[in-house]
């Protein structure tokens, strides 16, 4: 089953953002608040296309993915058929769309296997709209970034200038040296914006397949990357943690947590 907003565009392109709970409250509630306006708000110039489709079940969501390819998925964790980690693995097996999983449940240890297995976000009911919205959009302009012909080899956030050419990165114009490892860290953090990291796929990315204590690496070296890359290491700009799951790289000024 699903439900059609009014129809507006996105870049000239309508897109639709699917709902998978088995609660109908909370399928309303979502269905409202990503409504056209909403999600068009601070996108200036944006006039998107908000067709909100909704599903019960893990495989009627499935279904629907597959049928519909919609732009973003919203998916509640507590389904009466599937567990939420089967339909993000499903779902990723054939789609790029950003995921943000809905759960009452808070471990931290769930958190990050759902981002393993696929998810870029993670709310715990209940949960502000208002958050919904602005993570919502933020994984919206993250895909878009992911579709663009060719990243971009010279990147300019606030302050910070890399040309990931020249593996070369200045701060107000001053040279800062970054070891191998830094190196590889900032890059990976550069080319997964807004999305959250978990302490594995950080790890192996940088890593590779090594054995190690993946929390207590990162720990460190996103700490030497703090004291090099943010005005205030102690409250950070650009590297956010996300407590017992991760890191995510917020290159935006008015970043939402």
């Amino acid at each position: 089953m699903y439900g059609l907003s009014r129809k507006v565009r996105m870049n000239g392109v309508p897109f639709s953002v699917l709902v998978i709970d088995d609660e109908p409250q909370i399928r309303r509630v979502v269905r409202n608040a990503l409504n056209a306006d909403a999600l068009a708000a601070g996108d200036a110039g944006a006039q998107p296309a908000v067709r909100a489709l909704e599903a019960a079940t893990g495989r009627e969501g499935i279904d629907l993915a597959a049928a519909e390819l919609p732009a973003l998925i919203i998916l509640d964790l507590g389904l009466p058929d599937l567990t939420g980690i089967a339909v993000c693995r499903e779902i990723r097996r054939w789609s790029r769309a950003p995921i943000i999983v809905l759960s009452a449940r808070h471990e931290d240890t769930e958190k990050a296997a759902l981002l393993d297995a696929g998810a870029d976000d993670y709310m715990t009911k209940p949960f502000s709209t208002v958050e919904l919205l602005a993570r919502a959009r933020a994984q919206l302009r993250r895909a878009r970034q992911l579709t663009e012909p060719s990243p971009k080899e010279r990147v300019t956030i606030g302050d910070l200038t890399v040309d990931l050419g020249l593996r070369r990165v200045e701060r107000s114009g001053v040279l800062v040296h970054l070891t191998r490892t830094e190196w590889a860290l900032l890059r990976t953090f550069i080319e997964n914006p807004r999305k959250t990291l978990t302490h594995r796929q950080l790890f192996t990315a940088v890593w590779g397949n090594s054995e190690g204590d993946a929390q207590q690496y990162l720990r460190v070296y996103v700490g030497h990357l703090r004291r090099k890359i943010e005005q205030d290491p102690i409250r950070p700009r650009y590297l956010q943690t996300e407590p017992g799951v991760g890191y995510r790289f917020e290159p935006d000024a008015d970043a939402q947590r």
